[in-house]
Parts: structure tokens; sequence; C-alpha cells
């Protein structure tokens, strides 16, 4: 087996998938939005809108600084808001915008079409023992060692 070359081809499809998704936002019509911010509405959208910037950074498995970054961009874009908390001033939560609700039925019909494109062609069991593999595979990079 030439396993030599999974990083190139899990590099090579990360590639795809961006530009997929790029393409997708253009036809629907975003212009201000690029794959990188997926993630950040992603855990707002399976969260009720509203979250702390760190549980943000812990669901989203990246560092405070680069969750900063792209809150803040967000924010620019008007997606997302900060709301301070009433009883503890230092408590910031990231809240989507009317904007970023609106923008919701478009985020699910991208990424409907992102996974039909992904899993075109594989049996359900093909799903299953991918996903798996994957994990699998995230799971041997914990910063463990």
């Amino acid at each position: 087996m030439k396993d030599k070359y999974i990083v190139y081809f899990i590099s090579k499809t990360k590639k795809k998938m961006q530009k997929f998704i790029e393409k997708q936002l253009d036809l629907n019509g975003i212009d201000d939005l690029v794959p990188s911010y997926g993630n950040i509405l992603t855990a707002l959208y399976e969260h009720e809108g509203k979250l702390k910037m760190t549980e943000i950074s812990q669901l989203v498995n990246k560092d405070k600084s680069t969750v900063t970054v792209l809150v803040n961009r967000l924010i620019e874009r008007k997606y997302i808001r900060k709301e301070y908390c009433k009883e503890d001033r230092r408590v910031v939560y990231i809240v989507l915008t009317d904007k970023g609700i609106a923008f919701e039925p478009v985020y699910h019909k991208i990424s409907k079409s992102i996974n039909t494109a992904a899993y075109r062609g594989f049996t359900e069991e093909e799903k299953e023992t991918l996903l798996r593999l994957l994990k699998k595979l995230n799971n041997n990079f914990n910063e463990r060692e």
C-alpha cells in the first residue's frame, strides 16, 4: 500500500472542499464569507446562537487568538456581535445578529451540497467506515505526545 501519500491526499481533498464551499457561497450570492468562518457559525447554529468565546474555541478546536481573529471578522461583516453578561461584565457572549440568523438556511443548503458531493457513490456502510477511520486518524494526532 502506498501510504506515504496520505498527507498529499488529505491536503488535496481539503483544498478541493474549500474551493467547493467558495463556489457554493458565490452561487448563493454570499461574497463576504470564506470557509474558515464556517466552524464558528456552525457552533453558534448548534447552540442557540449564543456562546462564550472560550466555548467557541473549544468547540472548533482552535486557540483563542485564532478564534478572536475570526470572530472579529464576522463582527465586522455583521453576522455576529458581542454581548456582555449583565451579572458579570467580564463574561462576553458571541451572539448571532439578524444577518447571521438570516444566513442559516443558506448555510444548511450549502452543508447539504457539501455532504452530497462528498459522499457521492458511497454506501451507508462506506460512509460510516470513512467517518470512523477519519476520527481515528484525527485522534492519532492529539497532543499527548
